[in-house]
């Protein structure tokens, strides 16, 4: 029986908490809206540069998995200059793989590239205009340069392409929307705690004599502190689902256009938002809410 008395009572004060909360928050729906817009805009942001972050490190992957050397042959190389470049590449420590690349190979390696596209080739297959060429895969994208001075001087060479600059460039972009996204991130962080932290103060200010009359009472400090922080979290929650929302269909957006206009990039898919980061906007809007909440509370109850 006790127990059971005991669960009521918890019961009937988490939902006094809840009501007190809600009630709360509809007496200031003006400065709530504001903090519920700024943890909304505060978590699109973070997660527009997750998902940036994302796209971009599963296309440097995608191209290091790809960086290799192509050494287009010239037409009219002759069996010894084929042979003695050959040789060359396979003697160098830093090569993993050479692969003879015909011309009808590696057009039909271009229309797998392009599969959706395929109409862009039409009238190539009689005048293949693609090159013999040896593709050389390196153990390590930093070795590419080495391997490239060693044959570009080699007789029977029509052209090199070699892919490390790209994956430099990708990187050092990477770098860059990282640093600037965690700025941004901290400082809408600041933001939004600044407003919670007002809403909370406001009612805290409204609310000061029945404050001060249940401290008269006897009511413990978290038993006054949990409606103000169950409201802050409320807040949080909202900003959260709003933030998700428009993520979610932002990005949507933008997935079908880069995914139509530039077909060989390949980036996380839309429902990534809804299956893991919609969660972690769930938990990181709660914690700033309750943050900002117990701030005030806490200069409020020192006074």
């Amino acid at each position: 029986m006790k127990r059971e008395v005991h669960t009521d009572m918890k019961i009937s004060t988490l939902k006094y908490f809840a009501i007190d909360s809600l009630k709360s928050i509809k007496r200031n729906k003006t400065i709530s809206f504001a903090s519920a817009a700024t943890v909304a805009a505060t978590l699109f942001i973070l997660g527009v540069f997750l998902l940036t972050a994302l796209d971009v490190q599963q296309v440097i992957k995608n191209v290091e998995s790809r960086v290799e050397i192509k050494v287009f042959l010239n037409n009219d190389i002759t069996i010894g200059e084929e042979k003695a470049l050959e040789t060359k590449i396979k003697g160098m420590s830093e090569v993993a793989s050479v692969k003879y690349e015909t011309k009808q190979e590696a057009m039909k390696n271009f229309k797998e590239q392009i599969e959706d596209n395929k109409a862009l080739l039409e009238g190539l297959e009689k005048d293949n205009p693609l090159p013999n060429a040896y593709v050389v895969k390196v153990k390590d994208p930093e070795m590419v340069s080495k391997v490239v001075d060693s044959v570009k001087d080699m007789k029977g060479i029509y052209e090199i392409q070699a892919g490390k600059e790209i994956v430099d460039r990708v990187v050092a972009v990477t770098k860059t929307i990282k640093w600037i996204g965690m700025a941004l991130f901290a400082i809408l962080i600041g933001v939004s705690l600044f407003l919670i932290g007002n809403t909370i103060k406001i009612t805290l200010y409204s609310r000061r004599r029945e404050i001060g009359i249940m401290k008269y009472i006897g009511a413990t400090d978290w038993f006054i502190r949990w409606p103000f922080i169950i409201e802050g979290m409320i807040i949080g929650i909202i900003g959260a689902i709003v933030g998700c929302i428009l993520l979610y269909y932002g990005y949507n957006v933008v997935y079908t256009k880069v995914s139509t206009n530039l077909f060989l990039v390949k980036l996380v898919q839309p429902k990534y938002v809804l299956t893991n980061i919609s969660w972690q906007f769930g938990l990181l809007g709660i914690l700033i809410g309750s943050i900002g909440s117990m701030l005030s509370i806490r200069k409020f109850l020192a006074v």
